[in-house]
């Protein structure tokens, strides 16, 4: 299969002024506004969160050091992310799907992988970073399932049985191995997200309906015939009854409510919340992070980082329904799918509505590779619009 686009496909060619001073000038500046300074409020939480038990007593700011590098190297690859050739991106994708997929294997190997909150999902590196390949993974099942499935002469033509299965073997690989993993939390998100681009596809309802369907019937199994651990499925199931057992799985979820419930309009001010500063709240740098904008920042606070994300799941959504080829209404709407519902799932396991997975929040968490995905993912975005802005006639 061709992985350039159709004869009958929107033409990929740019104009001369992509190579310009005009990539500043149809950048979404809104969207890059947003992100930033989600970026930025999400570093001075980090930095709260950080200083209680996690910093260096020698150098206190030794943690929000590396979520700075972190941070840098994100914006880098969301850079080059938005100056890649539409046609390579697209040419190159089964490659960068290949690696990815590769990937998750190393964290198998001995003195290599390293096992973090029970889930045996990252690379060990030298100077004390390590790499989650599940995250880059999001972006090359994305990817990959927009190739695919805009494989068609007409954007109005239903995408064919065999594509719409070969897409869905792209997202299950993955998500098997990530499975294996014990990484609940990212296998929601790929489903979400395989979810979302089928449907956008214009693939038949029955196969929307047959994969939600499916995804109920295959969770209720697994639980059922031990394929989760007893710690998984008490963690999916804990926000059912949050007070059932406050001594152990529901402890993180009720004391993230305290926290936030304490922060009240203003919250108590930065370095200053009784929950964040006591370590009340575990790992509050990264999955619990909410709760520090909540409790030293209060309902303002929480209320803000709420409005940021709104305002990049809008305009992620405004790209995808003015993309001028499928691939790129695809590749847009994965993105709008999974940071979507991985701010829902952080933000609602904090206020026990949601289970408690350790998904990080987007732009906010510390957690270099999820800050360098979602920065590639806000560069892609970047991409797709810049690529609709500037067809040829």
């Amino acid at each position: 299969m061709s992985m350039f686009p159709a004869t009958g496909s929107t033409d990929t060619r740019l104009l001369p002024s992509r190579r310009g001073g005009d990539y500043w000038r149809d950048l979404d500046w809104v969207l890059l506004a947003a992100a930033l300074a989600a970026t930025i409020f999400g570093s001075m939480l980090v930095w709260s969160a950080s200083r209680a038990d996690l910093a260096s007593p020698s150098d206190p700011q030794s943690y929000l050091k590396k979520h700075l590098i972190n941070v840098v190297l994100g914006l880098v690859l969301g850079f080059i992310a938005s100056r890649i050739d539409y046609r390579w991106l697209r040419a190159y994708t089964p490659i960068i799907y290949a690696i990815s997929v590769f990937s998750l294997l190393l964290v198998f190997i001995p003195n290599l992988g390293t096992k973090i909150a029970g889930a045996r999902a990252w690379i060990q590196l030298p100077g004390g970073f390590t790499i989650q390949p599940s995250e880059f993974v999001k972006v090359a099942v994305i990817l990959m399932m927009a190739v695919i499935l805009a494989e068609k002469d007409r954007a109005d033509e239903e995408p064919r049985s065999k594509d719409v299965l070969l897409s869905l073997g792209v997202a299950v690989l993955p998500l098997l191995i990530i499975l294996v993993q014990n990484d609940t939390g990212s296998v929601l998100i790929l489903g979400s997200v395989a979810l979302a681009i089928i449907a956008v596809s214009g693939a038949r309802n029955t196969w929307v309906i047959g994969l939600l369907v499916g995804a109920a019937v295959s969770i209720l199994l697994a639980i059922q015939l031990g394929l989760l651990k007893q710690y998984q499925v008490d963690r999916l199931t804990s926000f059912l009854n949050p007070t059932a057992d406050a001594g152990s799985i529901a402890y993180n979820s009720n004391q993230a409510r305290i926290a936030i419930g304490g922060g009240g309009l203003l919250g108590y001010g930065i370095f200053n919340g009784p929950q964040t500063q006591g370590g009340f709240v575990p790992v509050n740098e990264s999955d619990f992070i909410f709760t520090v904008a909540g409790e030293e920042f209060g309902f303002v606070g929480a209320g803000l980082l709420i409005v940021l994300m709104g305002i990049v799941l809008w305009r992620a959504i405004m790209i995808a329904m003015r993309a001028d080829d499928m691939y790129g209404r695809l590749v847009a709407t994965g993105i709008v799918a999974w940071l979507a519902f991985q701010t829902f799932e952080n933000i609602g396991m904090t206020l026990g509505i949601m289970p408690i997975t350790g998904v990080p929040l987007p732009f906010v968490s510390a957690g270099g590779t999820s800050m360098m995905a979602v920065w590639i993912a806000i560069g892609l975005l970047e991409n797709v619009r810049l690529h609709s802005q500037q067809q040829l006639p």
